[in-house]
């Protein structure tokens, strides 16, 4: 975290009575970015390999367009596995809550992405190799579909309600140093001789994801609970089947978010991965087609903490708006410009794209997200609507992407198209959204649902008739205002039966 952001952090931990929670903010903020700068790393760094390295690799008996295709088709499998592996940790966060299920994911998605450094090719085991790196490619998604999801709602409930855009937007961060380490691993090996790259070399940066599984296993073991979740738990709302609770009460959010992820999803892998392949077709260099990548990461690292701040003050919904805008208007001068194999001109295309379109969906996505939800089906909610997405947006962009090229012969125009309708519907979307800014997190109700107030169909006050009927509870709730910094839950009589 850079000394601005570092020094953001600072002062609005000063600015609470309990140093204990201001110490467990700033663990929240280091945990999530951690499993956040992992999850991208992993998924950079196959994307990239998929693109330009794999079809060799595992797919040695079919020509270079087909094995291309095979290869970007390995990546998308990942996403098959992300809703599932969503729903079911996602459901568990709710239960459990958000500590162990990030505990777990991140053993799960790390450990995969550390053992593609040891499978064998196509060359040595034939159509075993390429059948290993799906099923690892499975297990990395399944554990990615809750990673994000958890650390987005880890951090917005930790945040303060006034500046949850600029905290919730923090863990982000993670995922351009992660995408910016994948990229510039990457372009360092993509540089050395063809032989030794494909022989061994390729192995390197997969190799070096145990190092941060190691981190942050480490970190996230110190962690204390969400405060709302444990809000949650002292309520004694927590639903047996979240999956269910969603179904019943959150669909129309659900599908919102998934409107929502469209452009920033699909275009960041469209850009991400694809244009660089794309660029390296018309004449640009696998070096710098990863530079581009690595450029836009590092302005990422300002961009979506600053889109975050933003939306603490406008709102969410005018800065989602703009980064969706921004896609459109890259789409058709960005592809053309890919086209012409000119490096500068590739350089501009992507940096502009990831770092002003997408990260600027990103600054307001990461509290905007959480913030659709009630409580007790926050994290499944988040899941569900990021990893539906995933699979439509983010896994298809890549496969459709070399699709539409291998049938019109590198054409330019069908991926403007297809960015550009991407755009659109997440343009149209935020128009369809409730403004989510300063949410209480601790509601039951989706945002967009009529509120009772302070949940009073949950909480209801008893009448002297209703004594001589009902069986109460009166002991009163303790939850310490240490915990959740801002919120203090009274006694209050809650009917049971």
């Amino acid at each position: 975290m850079n000394a601005h952001f570092a020094h953001e952090v600072a002062e609005t931990s000063r600015g609470h009575d309990d140093p204990e929670y201001a110490e467990n903010l700033q663990r929240a903020t280091l945990a999530s970015s951690v499993g956040s700068a992992l999850e991208y790393y992993d998924f950079a760094l196959y994307g990239l390999a998929s693109a330009l390295i794999f079809g060799k690799l595992f797919f040695p008996a079919l020509g270079e367009g087909t094995a291309l295709i095979a290869s970007l088709a390995t990546f998308g499998v990942g996403f098959l596995a992300r809703p599932i592996g969503g729903f079911f940790f996602g459901a568990m966060g709710d239960r459990l809550g958000r500590k162990t299920v990030l505990l777990i994911t991140i053993a799960l998605m790390g450990g995969a992405s550390t053992l593609v450094g040891v499978l064998p090719t196509g060359e040595q085991i034939g159509m075993w190799a390429p059948v290993l790196l799906i099923f690892l490619r499975l297990c990395q998604g399944f554990g990615a579909g809750a990673e994000q999801a958890g650390s987005t709602t880890l951090m917005a409930e930790y945040a303060p309600p006034e500046r949850r855009g600029f905290f919730a937007a923090l863990p982000f961060i993670g995922i351009y140093l992660g995408t910016l380490l994948a990229s510039g691993v990457f372009a360092l090996v993509t540089m050395v001789p063809d032989h030794l790259l494909f022989s061994w070399v390729w192995r390197v940066p997969f190799l070096l994801s145990v190092a941060l599984i190691a981190v942050a296993v480490w970190i996230r073991s110190h962690l204390r609970e969400s405060p709302t979740f444990i809000t949650l738990e002292a309520q004694d709302e927590v639903v047996d089947h979240p999956l269910k609770d969603l179904m019943q009460h959150s669909r129309g959010n659900v599908l919102r978010g998934i409107g929502l992820r469209m452009a920033e999803n699909g275009g960041s892998y469209l850009f991400q991965t694809l244009a660089v392949s794309f660029a390296v077709m018309w004449g640009v260099t696998k070096s710098w087609g990863s530079l581009a990548v690595a450029i836009s990461s590092v302005i990422g690292i300002f961009t979506v903490p600053l889109a975050g701040k933003i939306s603490d003050r406008v709102g969410r919904k005018p800065v989602y708006r703009t980064g969706a805008a921004v896609i459109m208007v890259v789409a058709f001068p960005g592809w053309y410009l890919l086209s012409k194999g000119n490096v500068a001109l590739a350089i501009m295309v992507i940096t502009v794209a990831i770092s002003f379109g997408v990260c600027i969906m990103l600054g307001a996505q990461c509290a905007m997200m959480p913030e659709l939800f009630g409580n007790r089906r926050r994290y499944i909610g988040v899941a569900s609507a990021r990893e539906i997405s995933a699979v439509l947006a983010g896994g298809l962009a890549p496969i459709l992407g070399a699709w539409l090229l291998n049938i019109t012969h590198k054409a330019w125009w069908p991926l403007a198209i297809y960015a550009f309708v991407l755009g659109g519907i997440t343009f149209v979307t935020t128009f369809l959204v409730p403004e989510t800014k300063g949410r209480d997190l601790t509601l039951l109700t989706d945002a967009g649902e009529k509120e009772p107030a302070q949940e009073a169909e949950q909480l209801a006050p008893l009448s002297e008739d209703d004594s001589s009927r009902l069986t109460l509870d009166t002991t009163p709730i303790d939850v310490t205002t240490d915990v959740l910094g801002t919120t203090e839950i009274k006694a209050s009589k809650r009917i049971i039966s």
